[in-house]
């Protein structure tokens, strides 16, 4: 696993939360949440996070079915884990996040910016155990 930060997204039509994580510690925290229109962000406010942070890698939560086939936004949030690779050299994963979004909403004691939160759990899954991620090649 490269070492330094990890910058993960949670991905949305309308919302993309976004986390960092550090390989060192294998812990994340919750950074912010972008608007998105029809699941594109302003790539110029998320080119500015990752100027600040420098991540080594990148990881999008796949929002497969409950029985792990693809869905319309799972075929989504794959495209722009492939726009993301094509606008940057680091490598980009694509890590599945089925309960990251029920997690945080049924945690008791979360409270705030739902999908950054989402996001966090998204790079925890990648720093514990990298090789249930698949890398996204580039073109």
């Amino acid at each position: 696993m490269p070492q330094g930060y990890v910058m993960s997204f949670d991905f949305g039509l309308k919302h993309i939360g976004i986390a960092v994580g550090q390989s060192v510690t294998q812990t994340a925290r919750p950074l912010t949440t972008l608007s998105a229109k029809n699941g594109k962000p302003d790539w110029q406010k998320l080119d500015e996070l990752m100027q600040t942070y420098r991540p080594a890698v990148f990881v999008v939560g796949l929002p497969l079915n409950m029985d792990g086939s693809v869905s319309d936004m799972s075929d989504r949030a794959t495209l722009f884990a492939e726009t993301l690779a094509e606008r940057i050299t680091a490598p980009v994963y694509l890590a599945d996040e089925r309960l990251s979004s029920w997690a945080v909403k049924n945690d008791d004691s979360s409270s705030g910016d739902i999908h950054a939160k989402s996001a966090c759990l998204i790079a925890e899954t990648f720093l514990t155990d990298p090789n249930r991620c698949t890398q996204v090649e580039s073109n």
